[in-house]
């Protein structure tokens, strides 16, 4: 099976079942708060290795085998669709402030990167490529940078309730 053909589920969570939950939620989904200095490196980063990430996978394949390394891929990579899943229905539906701290939100600031992250895992492992990890890796690392972005952002817009809500919910998991 062509590696591409993991993304489809994953892109049918991210895109398709929240624009049918929250007209505006692709929208907010899509915001990226505006990045200064290092910070637009960041961006190019994470947005060139999400690229890459995406066409690479075309030239790999899935081998069904019953090892260790396939059996975590697809727990990592179903898990990371259950959370995505969980993730954008709760996204979906934000408080009329905008602030989004109820449902798996509770648990994580960043559910869906998270979701993300175990996604891609799942993928490099299913398809056995290290290189594919490393740009998980690298995708992963720049995902930080502009979550600290965001928490500025979020900061600077939702005020002490954005501060109550980081002291009471880690970043990750």
């Amino acid at each position: 099976m062509n590696g591409f053909l993991l993304l489809i589920p994953f892109l049918l969570i991210r895109f398709n079942l929240l624009s049918k939950l929250s007209k505006d939620g692709i929208r907010r989904a899509a915001h990226f708060p505006s990045m200064q200095g290092n910070g637009i490196l960041v961006y190019w980063i994470y947005q060139i290795s999400n690229v890459v990430l995406f066409i690479y996978l075309f030239f790999l394949n899935v081998t069904f085998t019953a090892t260790w390394i396939f059996i975590l891929g697809i727990f990592l990579y179903i898990l990371g669709l259950i959370t995505g899943a969980i993730s954008v229905m709760d996204f979906a539906k934000p408080k009329k402030s905008g602030l989004n701290n109820s449902g798996i939100y509770k648990f994580s600031r960043n559910p869906m990167y998270v979701s993300y992250f175990m996604i891609f895992v799942g993928c490099s492992l299913l398809t056995k490529s290290i290189p594919l990890f490393i740009i998980v890796l690298i995708f992963q690392i720049s995902a930080h940078g502009i979550i600290l972005a965001e928490e500025k952002w979020c900061v600077a817009e939702f005020g002490n309730d954005y501060l109550n809500y980081m002291s009471n919910v880690r970043r990750y998991i």
